[in-house]
């Protein structure tokens, strides 16, 4: 495959080889996800619940929906099929267990910080369609630098905290606080331009 290390190739047929087991109804699957991807699933799902017991609850909740999924499914990407079903599993358990009281979480922090962005004046989630917002936050995403974008993916998407994202791109909190406030303005500008919220 071009631009791809010989480790990288080994690494997609891996995970090529993990798809394969689901489809032969395999458990091994299971134990070969839980090796290579277990520790990377229950930090989402810790960043996003901020307690270790339901992480764990979530995290095997994914796997038996992957169990489930797997066939019909045969993902390209599998860390990323597993984290989204991670993401969605882990957002409703934090639903559910915060209804009455939020409890603190990156995630909270994060959704805290994103509010201005996505809701405005009278505006509720049944007035948007949020198929078409969540493709006009893609379509930004696409036009911001790549360090910029990354930036953003890690604190909204993944829920890393703003010293982990500021460590993974070898920056000073303050430079990534500035550059998330700047990537939450631009978002909210072009929102509004594409219409899904009234300018004030």
């Amino acid at each position: 495959m071009k631009g791809m290390t010989a480790r990288e190739v080994s690494e997609t047929m891996q995970d090529d080889r993990i798809v394969e087991l689901y489809w032969e109804r395999s458990e091994a699957a299971i134990r070969h996800t839980d090796q290579k991807y277990g520790r990377y699933l229950m930090k989402l799902s810790y960043n996003i619940l901020a307690d270790w017991e339901d992480s764990k609850e979530s995290v095997n909740d994914t796997y038996l929906s992957a169990w489930k999924s797997m066939p019909p499914h045969r993902p390209t990407v599998l860390l990323t099929y597993l984290c989204k079903i991670t993401r969605q599993i882990s957002i409703d358990v934090f639903r559910k267990r915060n209804s009455a009281k939020r409890q603190a979480s990156e995630y909270a922090l994060s959704l805290c910080e994103l509010e201005d962005c996505v809701s405005a004046g009278n505006t509720t989630e049944q007035d948007v369609d949020l198929h078409l917002l969540a493709k006009a936050i893609q379509d930004y995403l696409a036009e911001l630098p790549g360090e910029a974008r990354d930036v953003f993916i890690g604190r909204y998407f993944f829920s890393d905290s703003i010293r982990e994202v500021a460590g993974y791109y070898g920056m000073s909190e303050s430079k990534a606080k500035s550059m998330l406030y700047r990537t939450r303005i631009g978002l909210k500008k072009y929102l509004e331009q594409e219409g899904f919220f009234d300018e004030t």
